[in-house]
């Protein structure tokens, strides 16, 4: 599908006073301008931000009481059992709550619900079971709970102490548990709404140690403890995809400077999972680690473990001191992710051939499949997959043998999907989740009239205009611009993620210097060799290898449009380009809107 270019407008001055304020490439300083920023100082702020800029634990609705709860059960030795959620950000906020509670002596456990069999969230037998094993245990959720009005009645009638902590979008009624912490919580005021499950356990344990230091800070050990936790919860910040601003973007930004760390003092080092994880994904030898690097290379192997039933696994892992069964586990989980890889190709081939046996679906404002074979636990990576691919949002559907399908969903540009299944809610057992995704279960007699229902919501939702199709771009740029130290300068814009992507550029009047290649495995990916002027480029494009045909057919210069990056092999660093999207310059209905300040490259501008 073609997409509209639209390139950021620039103010030369504002750019030419970012850039002489901050000392920095006008490469740099007009994607500051483009982001917002009006004055040096602005920009410095941004990217200076500290750990010590986090809100005061106890700002957050819930968490003085909650923290005063835990603590009161500890002291009585009563068991704490955290309830945690079998995904990246679940499995993160139990391991830090789990770490957090044993460094102050807490007789603590864990509970994983099994994907597969108890879906997701609270479920009342777990409840009943875990009473039964012990009435007078304290019960945390975490990243899970706010939705789980049944539930916690149900602790109540046992009389079975239960706090829920979680981030995810509310119902009109709250449950009536003995304590709710969640930064959106009605009648709050927490400055910053957008904390994932992790960020929102982390900060009950900040709070935690707070108490048990000197009332307003924690111990030297304590302390420690905090600095490695924030590791942890940068894994489950980035994995769940939540905005990378304000809090998110420090919690992600300090997070990753410890995940190197050599110092074998330090706790995340005292538990090796971290280090094994990263062994087995490749990280072991980098000398910095990006928000991209756990995007696609830690968080996919904690996820299949709770894909395939085994989350269990994943928060052993993280929580294990002895080295050996870390390494064990590390393996185990990679072995996983290879698997979940080969059944994710295999849906998504089927997924596709749906859509196109059915071209009214194709039409849709949203695609809602199913099929019975498709496994429960990768459905929400093949949601993703084709929410992508054909840029509406996507509903993939696990059908059991009881004719009741789980379901995932994700979105794009911004359509509330939350919002739009919430409306359909007559047609489903159950749903949840936030804006840019969730989940749901389905009845399989519901499922034409829930397509139809929710494609028309969506269709409401979307946004006037053909922007689905448009690619917001930094600035036009010639590759010249693109040395090292310029692309060396915008990492420090990083750690990029939703809503705060990697800067994106185009170049026009590139000539093919040799013809396109298609490489990767099955010959999947794109690469091309580009020449601008005196300058020539590589660019690779990711799953796009059916470009190479139409791009050797253009017949002349193209326009590209790309991510830059550095490239690093063998001890050398390159700059390469991550291809996003190509026009033909010589083709009549090109698609490229310049800013309405100026429409020059942005070092011809200052």
């Amino acid at each position: 599908m073609p997409r509209r270019w639209r390139i950021a407008p620039h103010d030369r001055g504002i750019v030419s006073r970012i850039s002489r304020e901050m000392r920095c490439s006008p490469l740099l300083a007009q994607v500051l301008a483009s982001r917002g920023f009006q004055t040096g100082a602005e920009a410095r702020l941004f990217l200076e931000s500290k750990l010590t800029d986090l809100h005061p634990p106890e700002l957050l609705p819930g968490i003085p009481e909650a923290s005063e709860r835990i603590v009161a059960a500890v002291k009585a030795q009563r068991c704490v059992t955290i309830y945690g959620d079998y995904d990246v950000d679940g499995v993160t906020a139990t391991s830090i709550l789990w770490h957090c509670l044993k460094l102050i002596g807490a007789r603590v456990d864990y509970y994983i619900p099994s994907r597969m069999e108890e879906g997701y969230g609270l479920n009342l037998e777990a409840i009943r079971k875990l009473h039964a094993e012990d009435s007078q245990r304290l019960l945390v959720t975490v990243d899970c709970g706010i939705c789980s009005v049944k539930e916690a009645e149900l602790a109540r009638e046992l009389g079975l102490e239960l706090i829920i902590t979680d981030h995810h979008t509310m119902l009109d009624t709250l449950p009536d548990a003995a304590c709710l912490v969640h930064p959106r919580l009605p009648g709050g005021n927490y400055p910053y709404g957008e904390l994932c499950g992790a960020g929102v356990a982390f900060k009950l344990a900040w709070a935690i140690c707070q108490k048990l230091g000197d009332g307003t800070k924690a111990s030297p050990a304590m302390r420690e403890y905090l600095k490695g936790a924030v590791g942890l919860a940068a894994i489950g910040t980035v994995a769940d995809v939540v905005p990378l601003t304000g809090e998110n973007r420090i919690i992600v930004r300090y997070g990753l400077s410890t995940l190197l760390e050599k110092d074998k003092t330090r706790p995340e080092h005292k538990h090796p999972g971290l280090e094994m994880l990263m062994k087995v994904s490749g990280m072991e030898q980098k000398k910095q680690i990006s928000s991209e690097d756990i995007a696609f290379g830690i968080a996919p192997r904690i996820n299949a473990a709770g894909r395939l039933g085994q989350a269990r696994l994943a928060v052993e892992l993280l929580t294990t001191t002895n080295r050996l069964r870390a390494a064990q586990l590390a393996d185990y989980l990679n072995q996983l992710n290879e698997n979940r890889k080969s059944v994710e190709r295999k849906m998504l081939k089927e997924a596709r051939a749906l859509v196109e046996e059915h071209p009214e679906w194709k039409e849709a404002a949203a695609l809602v499949l199913t099929h019975p074979e498709w496994h429960p636990g990768v459905i929400g990576i093949l949601a993703s997959r084709m929410a992508e691919t054909y840029e509406r949002p996507a509903i993939m559907i696990a059908m059991n043998d009881d004719q009741v399908g789980q379901g995932s969903a994700r979105t794009v540009h911004g359509i509330d999907l939350h919002a739009a299944i919430g409306e359909c809610a007559e047609h489903l057992v159950t749903y949840g989740g936030h804006k840019a995704a969730a989940g749901l279960r389905i009845q399989a007699d519901r499922l034409d009239a829930f397509r139809e229902a929710f494609a028309r919501r969506v269709a409401v939702r979307k946004p006037d205009g053909d922007v689905v199709t448009e690619l917001a771009i930094d600035a036009e740029v010639v590759l010249n611009d693109l040395t090292f130290g310029a692309i060396k300068e915008l990492d420090g814009l990083g750690p990029f993620g939703s809503e705060h992507r990697k800067p994106i550029f185009a170049a026009t009047g590139c000539e093919l210097v040799e013809p396109p290649k298609k490489i990767g495995g099955g010959e999947r990916h794109l690469s091309l060799k580009v020449r601008q002027f005196n300058k020539v480029m590589k660019a690779i494009a990711f799953g796009k290898a059916d470009w190479a045909d139409e791009i050797a057919a253009a017949g002349g210069p193209i326009s590209l449009c790309f991510s830059p990056g550095l490239n690093s092999f063998n001890g050398y660093e390159t700059v390469d380009l991550q291809l996003i999207d190509w026009q033909s310059d010589l083709a009549p209905n090109r698609r490229i809107e310049p800013g309405e300040q100026s429409s020059e490259p942005v070092t011809s501008a200052v």
